[in-house]
């Protein structure tokens, strides 16, 4: 899945040390918690060492999972099965009748919430109210964190949907309908699910025309993108500048400095 997660190439991954890049296949359920397991060993060897880290991506529960006191409730496989066979009215009923003030913290209309909600219900006893009182949830929300950092984020305004056609044709150029028939057989319920893929799943598998996936992508992409922005402005500790070209020129020589060379 080189491509279509604009993997960076060797030359880069060599110029700069590089983490969490190849790390599970794609037929792997590579979960939160395992992403937060690993990266906190990175950093705290970081931290040992006096190094500074750069954390880049997009996912804000990904990055909140390394930089605040988030905790992941268990899961369990079998038990999971189980429940996406149940009628998700059952289990939101079962979920209010365990809790009745549940819909204050678990969007009940959407139902892979709700399942969630019941696995950890089913596996811990602790109801979704009993979950956000507690201490934990509270410097979460209060976005007090468990490690220090500083946070800027670029905001590239009303250029992003420009940008994602034009990377998101960049790829399709670069051979991604390719690599997304090479790994079809291989992707995981996860990977499966990622935008871009998704998609193009849909050419390679069902005959999809390219024309339309390709639309759809930009469209989801945008979608994710504006989710991203949003989750990321209600954070107070990141500092946002305008993306122009000043600031890629500005990045770029920070980058240098991170590796050593010259600005």
């Amino acid at each position: 899945m080189d491509i279509g997660t604009a993997k960076p190439n060797v030359t880069t991954r060599i110029r700069f040390a590089y983490h969490l890049v190849d790390v599970a296949d794609p037929s792997e359920e590579y979960t939160a918690a395992e992403f937060q397991a690993a990266g906190r060993v990175v950093l705290d060897a970081a931290d040992a060492k006096g190094s500074d880290v750069v954390i880049a991506g997009g996912s804000g529960l990904h990055f909140r999972s390394l930089v605040d006191p988030l905790a992941f409730p268990p899961t369990d496989d079998e038990l999971r099965t189980h429940l996406e066979a149940t009628d998700i009215e059952d289990l939101r009923a079962e979920l209010l009748a365990a809790d009745p003030g549940a819909a204050a913290v678990v969007d009940l209309t959407n139902p892979r919430r709700v399942l969630r909600a019941v696995e950890i219900l089913r596996l811990t006893h602790a109801t979704p109210s009993q979950r956000a009182r507690s201490a934990q949830a509270q410097s979460v929300r209060d976005y007090e964190p468990a490690r220090q950092f500083t946070a800027v984020g670029i905001d590239p305004g009303d250029r992003i949907g420009g940008r994602i056609e034009a990377r998101f044709d960049h790829m399709l150029d670069a051979g991604l309908l390719a690599e997304v028939s090479t790994v079809a057989q291989r992707l995981g319920r996860t990977a499966r699910q990622a935008v871009g893929y998704r998609q193009l799943l849909d050419v390679v598998e069902r005959g999809r025309p390219l024309t339309s996936a390709r639309e759809e992508a930009i469209r989801a992409t945008a979608s994710l993108a504006k989710r991203q922005r949003t989750f990321f402005r209600r954070d107070p500790r990141i500092s946002w500048i305008p993306w122009h070209h000043e600031t890629e020129r500005m990045l770029e020589g920070a980058l240098d400095v991170l590796a050593g060379e010259s600005p």
